[in-house]
Parts: structure tokens; sequence; C-alpha cells
């Protein structure tokens, strides 16, 4: 390791290996080779002068790559393309003459990069699949737990700790399906030339439209690809890559939404993030479990939800058929955004497989409050008991009231069950009362929804998935 010079945290500290070869030297410059043998392939199959020992030479060398005449050829030209033309030329010395005939540079420029987003969101997609897979494990085991409601982070109607989490998985289903749409509409540049009239083909094919047109669909299904996208400038509408940001930008917002949930949670001492057994929470205070790792995803999400806006800029500054402007941009946001997203994805698995309950202390809290969440049900028993509606819910607010100025003047417990029983207005007993006080009264259709949402929603979609399933997250720090 170079100690002396910048290190992206992305690499070091959050993002996978396997994300990271995605956006590798090899994983590119390895397409691109992939791309000029599928370029002279088709060439060859529309009979252009191009023999298969040429062909077969450059699928020989495809994964060799050497770089150092390609480096060194760079530093001549001062470009990227034409050196890695004249390195693969090196090595395929029959085929020198017929590499990269008739394209442009983002013949491999950009078919690469579409290639490469795709790679890199079926690695999300995987990724997400399995966080819905651990949600869903966990709402199942506390869907009837019963844990007090917020509303603007105010007491509210209690829910359930499961029900909570189902909150969670639905916008990472959402997310699902946007990367699924995403995945589902990518097609390649093909190959469109200088700026998009594919004039250089024409001219090699000898004026024959049919063969021209047959080029780029030929193209796209040697590189597993549906199609083209049927008009273009020099490059694919920069829209794309907006488009696949965006979704990465919604994934990144879900995730800060869970987060920030268990981070609040953690500080109310209901719910915790793993915590490990030598782990350190503050170099000062001993005590501390703060929940750092949700406290990164946020971080992170916050990466990525503001790099969102860079493919969006550059898609609407593109002049006329192309300018450069892109390109510097483009090497940043796209990666670093994927990059950022899987170790957020990383993270999740993390602390969704290991998150720890505790049942005493949401039952306390719950408790605390329950007996303002039950007025309207005691209201209802106590007109049954021939009481007038009005008067009792003018009766109760006074006193929910006075026990609400004892709670938070006085820090003592709650006591308008004390309250309401000695009110003759309310002909209610404490006993009568209490029996009142069991949270499941309150849950609504907690449980059910749950059950029904694993039921109608995610099994549906992790047996769909089953395949992607089983991944377990490295966290490295």
């Amino acid at each position: 390791m170079n100690n002396d010079r910048y290190v992206s945290p992305l690499s070091e500290r959050y993002a996978s290996r396997e994300m990271q070869y995605i956006f590798s030297p090899d994983m590119k410059f390895g397409t691109w080779r992939k791309l000029w043998v599928a370029l002279a392939e088709v060439e060859h199959e529309l009979g252009l002068q191009i023999t298969q020992e040429q062909i077969d030479e450059l699928k020989e060398h495809v994964n060799d790559i050497n770089y150092e005449e390609a480096k060194a050829r760079e530093k001549v030209v001062r470009h990227d393309v034409m050196s890695h033309v004249y390195a693969y030329g090196l090595q395929c010395p029959k085929a020198k003459g017929i590499i990269h005939l008739g394209a442009t540079s983002c013949y491999v420029g950009d078919n690469t990069d579409i290639i490469v987003m795709r790679e890199a969101l079926r690695l999300v997609r995987r990724k997400l699949v399995n966080v819905l897979a651990e949600l869903a494990k966990f709402a199942d085991e506390y869907k009837a737990q019963p844990t007090l409601g917020f509303t603007h982070f105010q007491p509210a109607q209690p829910t359930t700790v499961g029900k909570r989490a189902t909150l969670w998985m639905q916008e990472f289903c959402l997310d699902l399906e946007e990367i699924e749409h995403v995945l589902g509409s990518l097609k390649l540049l093909g190959s469109k030339g200088t700026t998009g009239t594919q004039a250089s083909f024409l001219e090699l094919f000898d004026g024959d439209l049919d063969k021209v047109d047959r080029l780029d669909p030929m193209i796209a299904e040697k590189m597993g690809f549906p199609g083209c996208y049927p008009v273009s400038g020099q490059t694919y509408s920069r829209k794309v890559d907006t488009i696949v940001l965006n979704a990465l930008g919604g994934i990144a917002a879900s995730a800060m939404k869970m987060a920030t949930d268990i981070r609040l949670l953690q500080h109310l001492k209901e719910v915790e993030e793993p915590f490990e057994k030598s782990q350190i929470g503050s170099s000062a205070m001993a005590y501390k479990r703060n929940p750092m790792r949700s406290e990164r995803i946020c971080s992170l999400s916050r990466y990525v939800m503001i790099d969102v806006l860079n493919p969006a800029v550059t898609s609407g500054t593109q002049w006329f058929e192309r300018t450069l402007d892109d390109s510097a941009n483009k090497r940043l946001s796209v990666p670093e955004a994927f990059l950022a997203i899987d170790g957020i994805l990383d993270l999740c698995l993390n602390v969704t497989d290991g998150l720890k309950v505790y049942p005493k202390v949401i039952e306390k809290r719950l408790m605390s409050e329950l007996p303002f969440m039950a007025t309207e049900n005691i209201m209802m028993d106590a007109v049954k008991a021939g009481g007038d509606r009005q008067e009792m819910h003018e009766r109760i607010r006074e006193l929910s009231m006075q026990a609400g100025r004892r709670v938070k003047e006085e820090g003592l417990d709650n006591n308008l069950l004390e309250l309401i029983a000695a009110d003759p207005a309310f002909n209610l007993s404490l006993e009568e009362l209490q029996k009142t006080m069991d949270p499941k009264r309150y849950i609504g259709c907690a449980p059910h929804q749950v059950e029904k949402f694993l039921a109608d929603v995610i099994r549906p979609i992790l047996e769909q998935n089953k395949e992607l399933l089983g991944v377990k997250a490295e966290i490295t720090v």
C-alpha cells in the first residue's frame, strides 16, 4: 500500500471486492477487447475482408492485457482508446489492421459503460434481495411485539416491532422494482460513428443500408443485450446515467430512513444494531454503544443522493452530437455512486442480520403512555355504564392534561388511571381500568398486516430470486 498518496475510502473501507472488480481496469479494458472482437466478427459475417484467423488471434489475447505498452503509448498520443488499439495490435500482428475498423472511441467507451453498469446493477439487486430476506425474518419474529408508535416522534397509537420493519421493507421493494425496470431497459450504444450517422460503415459496406441496419442488432446479440438505442449522437444519451443513478439514490433514501429509525430506537434503548465484543463506542466514554454502522449508512446515503445531481446536470449540458465535459465527471460520479451503494447495502445486511430487540424496555415505555392511548376505549366503557359521551370526552381531556403535567413537571409516573377511577362520573374501578391495559388491544391489525405483507409481497420476491440468496456482508471497519 502507498501511504504517500490519497486513497479512496470507497475502495479501502466501504465497497466490496466484487463491486470494485466491476469498475476495475481489468473489467474495463477486457470489455473493450470483447467489443472489438464482436465488431470484427459482425463485420466478417457481413462480408468485409476480415478473416477467421484474425478473429481467433484477437480472441486469444482478450484477457492478457499489456498495460505497460498501452500506458507508454498514451504518453505519446494522449488518447486512451488509440493507445489500447496499438497495444492490442502488438499482441495481434495479423489482426492489428482491422481492430476498431469503422468505429469511434465511444464504441468501446460507451458500450463498456453500459455493460459495467448492468453488472453493477445486478450485484446491487442481489444484495437488495438479501436485505429484504433478513428484514423478513426480523419482521416475522416480532410481528406481534407491541411497541409505542410515533408520529412527529411524539407518542402515538401502538404498533408492533415487526410492522415497523415492514415499512422499511416496502421502501426497499419499491427500489427493487426500479432496479428491475432499469436493468430491463438498458441497451447498448452500438456502433454509430462520430456523430451517430454511421457514415463510416455506410462507406465500408459500399452504400449497403441493409448491412448497416444489421450491424447494431448483431453487436447487441453478441454482447448479450436486447438491442441498441435506435438513435444517438456520438454517445448514448447521458439521460441513461441519470436514470441509473436515480435508482441508486432511491436505495440510499430507503437505507437512510431505516438507519435513522434504528439510530433513534437505539437512543431509546429499544433496539440496537450489532455491537461486537471488542468494539469501542467512544474513545472517552467507555460505556457508550454508538449506532456507528447505522450512522455510516446515513453518511454514505447522503453522499449518493447528492451524487445523483451529477449525471442530471451532465445530461442537460451535452451540446449537439457530443461534448467532452461529461468524461471527467462521469469517471467519478457513476463508479463512486455504485461503490457507495455497495457499501451501504453491505452495512444494511450486517445491521439487519444482528438487530437486538429489548422487549422489557419497549414494554415499559409503552405502558407509561398507554393510559393516554386507552382513553377512547375507557370513554366508550363509561358511556356503556351510563355516562354522557360529550361530558366523558371533556372530563378525560382535563384529567389527561393533569396527568401529563405530573409526568412532565414533577417527573412522576402517569396516574391517569387513578384519576379516572377516583372520578365518580366514570363509574369505573381501578381494577376495571387496569384490565383495559393489555397492549395487544391497541395494535389493531398489525400482526395480520405483517403476515399478509410477507406472504403476498416478500415471499414471492424471495422465491423468484432464490438463486440470489445467501449473501453475507463483510464489514471492513
